[in-house]
């Protein structure tokens, strides 16, 4: 089992990667050039555990290390994460903030999926165009692994799904989910196509079927649902990939849904449509 190191200068450089976390923009780039990524809390870095990503180190107050120590030891490999303990002090003095989730992990990043893969794989994808709030790409996985996607499908602008406000948003279903970045819409809508997935489109225009009117009919056998960012919706060109643009109908004068919630009330509405119509088919006979 790993044993603890205990923090005795806020100076060490192994701590490097645990300093600075309030630098939005410095975290991003050194998060990716470093190759890891953090992951906060015993909850989500047990799911990235379980995914079999690699951590390689933790930072914990002396409350949480019991817990962490049983997390580690569930980690496959002959390497052995670093494990550093703290007061609640030192570690709101290094990190600048009071760690309230308790630990904080270091996670080596998985060599990235192919798009292709996953398509032979899936039968129901979530498509994410142009997100670049990392908070709305966390909710959105969150919400694509609770209602059945099988898999997230992120254009090649949209914010990084393994940030660290997106990882702790999704409460690690970054990790449950297998995600992969599209090319261009000029390659993707024909990657997905050739993958035999019909492509549907929430935006707001005219023209758009009405998402209830869409489910009325029988569900292709492979759909991708394709949800743009909340400030600009769907892009042109991703519109002009989609095989059918839908919208979702809304009351009180209110024009759009936060993605997540977008995602959850299409993903639910296919579950609910596929129930009916599998009840109505026992009934027939």
């Amino acid at each position: 089992m790993t044993e603890p190191i205990y923090l005795t200068s806020l100076d060490d450089a192994r701590l490097d990667c645990f300093t600075r976390l309030t630098d939005v923009q410095l975290r991003s780039l050194k998060e990716q050039e470093s190759g890891i990524y953090l992951a906060e809390s015993e909850k989500v870095i047990a799911r990235a555990i379980a995914a079999g990503h690699r951590v390689l180190s933790v930072l914990t107050p002396e409350s949480a290390m019991a817990a962490v120590r049983e997390l580690l030891a569930r980690q496959a490999g002959e390497l052995e994460p670093q494990l550093f303990v703290g007061s609640t002090e030192q570690l709101a003095e290094l990190t600048g903030f009071q760690l309230h989730r308790g630990p904080i992990a270091t996670v080596a990043r998985p060599e990235p999926t192919q798009p292709a893969e996953i398509l032979s794989s899936s039968s129901r994808v979530v498509v994410l165009d142009g997100l670049v709030d990392h908070t709305n790409v966390g909710a959105a996985f969150r919400a694509a692994a609770a209602l059945g996607a099988d898999a997230v499908l992120l254009s090649d602008d949209c914010a990084d799904p393994l940030y660290r406000r997106a990882v702790r948003v999704s409460m690690g279903a970054v990790f449950q989910l297998p995600w992969a970045r599209l090319p261009d819409w000029r390659l993707a809508g024909p990657l997905l196509r050739e993958h035999g997935f019909t492509q549907i489109g929430f935006a707001l225009r005219e023209g758009c079927v009405e998402f209830s009117r869409f489910l009325a009919d029988p569900l292709p056998a492979k759909t991708a649902f394709l949800f743009g960012s909340e400030g600009h919706g769907l892009s042109r060109k991703a519109q002009g990939a989609a095989d059918t643009l839908v919208k979702i109908s809304m009351d009180h004068g209110i024009d759009s849904l936060n993605v997540a919630s977008s995602i959850a009330v299409a993903l639910w509405g296919v579950r609910h449509a596929a129930a009916s119509g599998a009840a109505d088919h026992e009934k027939g006979h």
